[in-house]
């Protein structure tokens, strides 16, 4: 047959599947056997479409944070500072408790104790998530100038803060805290937020 055989499977499905993989188990704990079984494919299919464990990865970090992940990029659009906060708070709330989703979150996953052989990756994700952050703080600055925050608060502290909240809430909710529980943290939490200037 010209241009060889075709493949026995779906690309996209098979990126899936290792993305279910990859987040409930983190990086670390993921075993190449692992995908294989989950994808439907041999180790010849897997290395010969997608690389290494590290370069499928890499293809299925980007996916995550395309698809469940990309409600970090929309929050970053609404109109107030406040909504910007509640999208992301309530956004993790959603991403890290889904019906159809392992609990957790993949980036928090992966930035958790790694063996020197993981580092790489773990770098790659901390880099992500610090550029995330850095995203919301120069938001929070726009919102801060603009007399949306108070001008005597810091932006860099509170997308500190934020990231420190999602966080928990991905942590939290890995160990099994119920939805319920969380959205009501979430609540509390930005009870706190600081009116506008």
């Amino acid at each position: 047959m010209p241009g060889g055989r075709p493949r026995a499977f779906d690309p996209e499905d098979a990126l899936d599947r290792a993305l279910e993989v990859f987040w409930s188990q983190g990086y670390e704990g993921t075993a190449i056997s692992d995908l294989t079984t989950a994808m439907g494919i041999n180790r010849p299919s897997l290395y010969g479409t997608f690389g290494n464990k590290e370069e499928l990865f890499r293809k299925v970090f980007d996916r995550y944070l395309d698809g469940p992940g990309a409600y970090v990029a929309r929050a970053l659009e609404a109109p107030r500072a406040r909504e910007v906060a509640e999208r992301l708070v309530y956004g993790a709330v959603e991403l890290t408790t889904g019906p159809d989703t392992p609990l957790g979150c993949l980036s928090v996953r992966c930035v958790q104790a790694c063996a020197p052989e993981a580092e790489r990756i773990r770098s790659e994700v901390v880099a992500s998530r610090k550029a995330g952050e850095e995203a919301l703080r120069a938001r929070l600055s726009r919102a801060r100038d603009e007399g949306d925050l108070p001008g005597d608060c810091d932006p860099a502290d509170l997308a500190r803060l934020v990231t420190a909240l999602t966080d928990g809430i991905a942590v939290q909710a890995a160990a099994g805290c119920p939805r319920e529980d969380l959205m009501r943290v979430a609540e509390t939490a930005l009870r706190a937020w600081p009116a506008g200037g």
